[in-house]
């Protein structure tokens, strides 16, 4: 996949199953650079890159701005030059430079767009609740699904005394990380009091949230589903973003070569010198460190 062309349509492959991605265009090039505008490429958060953004020069810097944009959920406007070529005074705020230490002396910029997807709600039942909360969560741009087994990320039951327990149960077997039941607190009393009968931790129950939805006092159906969806909301601002990785940080690391920041995700050129990983930019700084390992491997100890 080199083609920008192609670079979208995967995109919207991508989009079409709910899967994250940043999309990385080149918006400006000063020559000499083996770039032009409109090129474009996809991160993933794996660390893999689909398309094109200018090689090896760009490529490290564009995957890490890339899985940065995915953890944090907003974009950024990358340039990419050769030291002292960028006076950081005339920037616009909010732009990152980077410096590449490639032969070439271009730079170019790289706007840097994380594609997280919408939350895909699950909506179980057919009251005039459901039915409202499914309208309004399509118009706020929600994947909306009626079954628990679709991996949702929100699951409301609705069921109103049909099932509740079984669907209940079924959806705090997902790992939807949050759970509504429209009921009286007698109800989900009573259903809860099922669940723990059938062997359902503690823990696990107090994911439940019932009544679902802010308390806006007593209200018709059509009342439950507005503020069951403004919970929703709230909620979801609560967990924008691609979130970090499980030790609280990207995993990145310094090119012990030419000091760039690379991420590990991904990284093609690697090497493990007296049982030490290091990471690199590229393969010519991969290369410059095996042919003076100790002395490379020393510094970086020191720094």
């Amino acid at each position: 996949m080199t083609s920008a062309a192609e670079v979208m349509v995967e995109a919207g492959r991508l989009a079409a199953a709910g899967k994250p991605y940043a999309l990385a265009t080149v918006v400006d090039v000063r020559r000499p650079a083996s770039t032009r505008r409109g090129d474009r490429a996809l991160i993933m958060p794996d660390g893999g890159l689909r398309g094109w953004v200018g090689g090896a020069c760009s490529e490290p810097i564009v995957v890490r701005e890339g899985l940065r944009a995915l953890a944090d959920g907003r974009p950024r406007l990358v340039r990419i030059a050769p030291p002292g070529r960028v006076d950081r005074e005339e920037l616009a705020a909010g732009v990152v430079v980077a410096e590449s230490h490639c032969a070439s002396e271009g730079i170019v910029e790289v706007l840097v767009e994380p594609q997280l997807p919408r939350p895909l709600l699950a909506i179980v039942g057919d009251s005039p609740a459901a039915r409202t909360l499914a309208e309004l969560a399509v118009v706020i741009g929600w994947r909306v699904s009626d079954e628990v087994g679709a991996a949702p990320d929100a699951v409301v039951v609705a069921t109103m005394g049909r099932m509740d327990t079984d669907i209940l149960e079924a959806a705090l077997l997902t790992d939807a990380r949050y759970i509504g039941l429209i009921a009286s607190s007698r109800r989900a009393g009573v259903v809860l009091g099922e669940l723990g009968a059938r062997g359902l931790s503690e823990e696990r129950l107090a994911r439940v949230r019932s009544p679902a939805g802010l308390d806006l006092g007593p209200g018709s159906q059509e009342e439950i589903a507005v503020a069951i969806l403004a919970e929703l909301v709230a909620w979801s601002h609560r967990h924008s973003g691609g979130g970090p990785a499980p030790d609280g940080g990207l995993a990145e690391a310094i090119d012990p070569v030419c000091g760039m920041t690379v991420a590990a995700a991904g990284a093609q050129d690697t090497v493990v010198h007296r049982g030490v990983r290091y990471w690199f930019c590229s393969s010519g700084c991969r290369a410059r460190f095996e042919s003076d390992a100790d002395r490379y491997a020393s510094a970086a100890a020191e720094a």
